[in-house]
């Protein structure tokens, strides 16, 4: 049986991570990249990812994230013996395979991260790491495990952000003994929407899955009562449909006489949406990529769960430091989280705002 963990020797270390999708997966392994550095601040480290999600790691890039090795899986799989797919396969193979890696992790688990990791090259000496079993919640896959060198068993019931930690932490032999760090600067955004975005509060109403929504009407109510305290409401969307629900929230709350009071953004790329995320004055989302961005950038943020799983993808409580209040909370309620329970939720991630008393009731 090999040792858990690679013998890196002083000096230069190449490290690999293969985390391809979703969106939130990828947020919640971005403190994997921070914990890395400072166990081997001279480490050089590269990320296979699926293109569509790379932009949200152009922040990293220079701060340690040396190259991002996109590729289209989803995409090619479709037209797998196309001239195109083929070529770009090609291209996507002699990029992954330019330079040779001391440590490669797959923190997927699934067959197609284990395959791009068994193709990654390895220095003399290096090893390929991975997943030993499932955890609650995850999708994981056999051959994982079996194209693996080293595989290391996880405890079952662990969150998002610490199963990716703790597999490259026991891989690569340094502790745990921190909170995550996501690397996201907090650096001014560019145009328009960062000029007035202090004053907005972003609703992240889109998910992929119907049931993780939140009713339309309860976010028009919400949207009223934090329009009422001066705040507009910024409305971000991803797909026609989530577009379409955007514009009847702005609808409805910019009938009153007055100002505008919501403001549909643009389709944005990852990297400008995470930025304008963060001059916002924060975030109401339901559990999806775009909320995990919030949470990644410590904003103040209330996450909405329809389903009892905040325990394993949700915000982790003492971001902001041991003795601050929490800026994110989640709320769990079946078959939704009432207006009133977020609204407190929010109010409790706001200690610098009025007393409860001087809010306008729901």
């Amino acid at each position: 049986m090999r040792p858990e963990r690679v013998d890196l020797a002083w000096g230069l270390v190449k490290i690999l991570l293969v985390k391809l999708s979703s969106l939130g997966d990828v947020v919640h392994t971005l403190p994997v990249v921070q914990d890395i550095l400072v166990a081997h601040p001279g480490a050089q480290i590269d990320w296979v990812v699926e293109k569509a999600f790379a932009p949200l790691l152009t922040p990293l890039r220079g701060a340690g994230l040396q190259r991002v090795i996109s590729c289209e899986l989803r995409r090619w799989r479709k037209s797998p013996f196309s001239a195109a797919t083929r070529s770009a396969w090609r291209a996507f193979r002699r990029e992954l395979q330019s330079q040779r890696y001391d440590a490669v992790i797959d923190l997927q688990g699934l067959t197609k991260s284990a395959l791009l990791a068994w193709l990654a090259r390895l220095s003399p000496g290096g090893k390929r790491y991975a997943m030993a079993n499932q955890t609650e919640g995850s999708g994981y896959e056999a051959p994982t495990r079996w194209l693996a060198d080293v595989a290391i068993v996880l405890e079952p019931h662990i969150h998002a952000v610490q199963r990716g930690r703790e597999l490259s932490a026991r891989a690569l032999g340094y502790p745990l003994d921190t909170l995550p760090a996501y690397g996201l600067n907090r650096a001014p955004a560019h145009g328009a929407i960062a000029q007035t975005a202090p004053e907005m509060i972003a609703f992240v109403h889109g998910s992929s899955r119907a049931d993780k929504q939140w009713p339309q009407e309860n976010w028009i109510t919400l949207g009223r009562q934090l329009n009422a305290l001066g705040y507009r409401i910024a409305l971000p969307h991803g797909s026609a449909d989530e577009l379409a629900t955007s514009q009847a929230i702005a609808t409805a709350l910019n009938a009153e006489a007055g100002p505008a009071r919501a403001t549909v953004w643009p389709r944005l790329p990852l990297d400008e949406l995470t930025q304008n995320f963060a001059q916002c004055a924060g975030v109401i989302g339901v559990d999806s990529g775009l909320s995990h961005i919030a949470v990644a950038l410590d904003v103040p943020h209330v996450q909405i769960y329809n389903f009892d799983t905040a325990w394993r993808t949700g915000p982790l409580t003492g971001m902001a430091g041991a003795d601050a209040p929490p800026r994110q909370r989640s709320v769990f309620a079946q078959p939704t989280p009432s207006v009133q329970a977020v609204w407190d939720a929010w109010l409790s991630c706001q200690p610098n705002l009025p007393s409860v008393s001087e809010w306008q009731p729901l």
